[in-house]
C-alpha cells in the first residue's frame, strides 16, 4: 500500500513562520509537522510515499531526502507555480500511486490516528473518509455520516455533521472520468459522497488541523501538559 501527503499549500495563516519555509517544515516540539505524519505511515508498514510540492518545495526535498532514513521511498511531484489544487494533485499522482487504494493525508495535521497497512474498502465504496467532531474553526462541518456512509451535510440540523480530518483511503477508480486537471478535493468528495461511493468513520482521538499560528500554539501547549 502507498500513501500521499499533500504538502503544496502556501501556509499564509502561519504568518512569519512560513515566509522562508514551507508549512510542512514548521516545527512542533523539535520535529516538523510532515515528519510526524511520515512516522505514522512508516509505523503502519507503508514503504512508498508520494509528496506534492509547490511553495519552497525544494526545502522539503532537501530536508526529507529520498526516504532512506525511514527505510521508505519518497517520490516528489513538484507543481511549481502552477498549483493543481488538492484534487488535481491527487489526479496527477495516480500514475505513481498505482491501482491499489492509497492513504491520503494533509501535511499540516497532527493526530494519533492509527493507519492500517491492510485497510480494505468495502465492495460498494471507492473511498473512505476519517471524520472528526467539528472544531471551533469549522463548526458548520463538512459531511454527514449515516450508517457508515458519508453524505453531504443534512439540511435539517447539525447533530450528525462532522468535519473531514484530511485523512482518507481512496481508490484510483474514484477519479475515473475526471477531465479537469485543476480542482479542489472537498467539492469533488462531496459530489462522490452524494452518489453513494464513500464510506466513513468517526475518529474521537487527538486531531489538530495546524492551519494557523494560533492553532500551532494551542497544540504546543496541549502537548506540553
Amino acid at each position: 500500500m502507498r500513501a500521499m501527503i499533500l504538502a503544496a499549500g502556501r501556509g499564509k495563516r502561519m504568518g512569519s513562520l512560513t515566509l522562508h519555509r514551507p508549512k510542512p517544515l514548521v516545527q512542533l516540539n523539535g520535529r516538523t509537522l510532515i515528519e510526524y505524519n511520515i512516522l505514522k505511515l512508516v509505523n503502519a508498514g507503508i514503504k512508498e510515499i508520494v509528496i506534492n510540492l509547490s511553495w519552497l518545495g525544494d526545502k522539503i526535498k532537501n530536508y526529507l531526502g529520498n526516504g532512506d532514513k525511514w527505510d521508505l521511498n519518497i517520490t516528489y511531484l513538484d507543481e511549481g507555480d502552477y498549483i493543481l489544487g488538492t484534487g488535481g494533485a491527487v489526479l496527477n499522482a495516480l500514475p505513481v500511486l498505482g491501482d491499489e487504494p492509497f492513504w491520503l493525508l494533509n501535511a499540516d495535521i497532527y493526530t494519533d490516528y492509527i493507519f492500517k497497512h491492510d485497510f480494505m474498502l468495502n465492495d460498494k465504496s471507492l473511498g473512505h473518509l476519517v471524520l472528526v467532531r467539528s472544531p471551533d474553526h469549522n463548526l458548520r462541518g463538512d459531511f454527514s455520516l449515516i450508517n457508515s456512509k458519508v453524505a453531504p451535510k443534512c439540511k435539517n440540523g447539525i447533530e450528525n455533521i462532522y468535519t473531514f480530518s484530511g485523512i482518507s483511503l481512496l481508490s484510483s477508480k474514484l477519479f475515473d472520468g475526471v477531465n479537469d486537471k485543476v480542482f479542489q478535493l472537498g467539492p469533488f468528495l462531496r459530489k462522490r459522497a452524494s452518489e453513494g461511493f464513500i464510506s466513513g468513520e468517526i475518529f474521537n482521538g487527538l486531531w489538530f488541523d495546524v492551519g494557523s499560528k494560533e492553532r500551532l500554539d494551542s497544540l504546543t501547549n496541549l502537548l506540553s501538559k
